[in-house]
């Protein structure tokens, strides 16, 4: 899930959006204004309706946004950067760079989201009341009362004790604050997260059955969203658990072969392909700063007539794309990292300067060794 498009800053957090908002959005607000409203509200224009439903999209989305950066900036206050937000189609998600410390700041980061989400609910619940009470009526009213409604139950469902939600990582918190132990707070708070997921697929499927239609397949679409998300977070907490402690200079390949951008893709094939048998060569400039990264997939989408005329510069992975990781720094810090540029390697630089390279091999490696250290400790015991 990546952003299609940027909105620009909020608080100093890139914010985008990826093209799947727009299907939640038209389905928000086609059932808004062609259902909810005028049957709630009836002898309106449609235009009225459609106005109402799209404004009240919109909010929507806004509070949505709203929750999202809470994340952010209590992130940022506990020492985590945050790379960006981007709004999709099961809500939001804000990318930390990093993992929280320690269990308040995994609550702090975590409980602050639901927390606006209520906030929210809560504003515009006042604000209907106070027009209700005043004798204001009509679509208005019932826009207000809408976000009110679904802002407390966007609280409350992220509130659920399951990751990937909110209630996840609350869970993760509590556990690891009664177990010291990250990676088993982590590994329960997915476990939780299938459990929901299936209940939820369950749930749904019985609705569609019962003739709840779409609503009910929405609810099995959610559900089997979570048992993946879930899955993957398990997957990284083990591999998180085997990898600590390991620094990326125990596992980089240190001073590795690299090349000129001004080489032309024919060359490389010629001389450096078959020579050296590496899958990818970092490109360097005179004083040894990585300025790109190319691979074999890369040249190989370069047709055979244009490889004397290509140089290796125009189809690296660009210098801004680059993942770069220091030599003493964690290799679970640098996993997230890893898939920032589609070649999936990191360059190990120190003042600058290319001292090794990191690839899906050397973590592959990595987690081999880290396995069999965790068996032979448990088999000791």
């Amino acid at each position: 899930m990546r952003a299609s498009f940027r909105l620009g800053r909020v608080a100093g957090v890139p914010v985008g959006v990826n093209w799947s908002v727009l299907v939640i959005f038209l389905l928000i607000a086609w059932a808004l204004s062609a259902s909810q409203f005028p049957r709630a509200y009836p002898g309106r224009s449609l235009v009225e309706y459609w106005a109402a439903g799209l404004a009240a999209a919109v909010v929507f989305f806004l509070g949505l946004l709203a929750h999202e950066v809470s994340h952010s900036v209590v992130a940022k206050r506990n020492g985590i950067q945050v790379e960006g937000i981007t709004l999709w189609l099961f809500g939001g998600v804000s990318e930390l760079k990093g993992e929280a410390r320690d269990p308040g700041a995994e609550l702090r980061i975590a409980g602050v989201g639901p927390l606006v989400s209520l906030l929210i609910g809560a504003i515009f619940g006042a604000i209907a009341l106070v027009l209700s009470l005043a004798g204001v009526h009509g679509l208005l009213l019932g826009s207000l009362a809408w976000l009110a409604g679904i802002n407390v139950l966007l609280a409350i469902f992220n509130i659920l004790p399951a990751a990937p939600l909110d209630g996840g990582r609350l869970l993760r918190a509590a556990v690891w604050k009664a177990t010291g132990d990250r990676t088993k707070a982590s590994v329960v708070a997915a476990r939780a997260g299938r459990i929901l997921g299936v209940v939820l697929i369950g749930l749904g499927l019985w609705q569609f059955i019962a003739g709840a239609g779409v609503g009910g397949l929405w609810l099995a679409l959610i559900g089997w969203f979570l048992i993946g998300a879930a899955g993957v977070e398990e997957r990284q907490a083990r591999m998180g658990g085997t990898l600590r402690g390991i620094r990326v200079a125990d596992v980089m390949t240190p001073q590795p072969q690299t090349a000129s951008g001004a080489m032309t893709v024919a060359d490389f094939v010629d001389h450096y392909l078959f020579a050296y048998r590496h899958t990818a060569l970092p490109l360097t400039d005179g004083d040894g700063h990585p300025v790109g990264l190319v691979t074999l997939d890369r040249v190989r989408g370069i047709p055979a007539d244009r490889r004397g005329s290509t140089t290796l510069g125009e189809v690296a992975c660009r210098a801004d794309e680059l993942v770069l990781a220091r030599p003493d720094e964690d290799l679970t810090e640098l996993l997230p990292r890893l898939s920032e540029c589609a070649d999936g390697r990191a360059l190990v630089v120190t003042d600058q300067r290319l001292v090794g390279i990191v690839s899906p091999s050397d973590i592959s490696r990595a987690v081999q060794r880290g396995s069999l250290r965790e068996q032979m400790s448990h088999g000791g015991r």
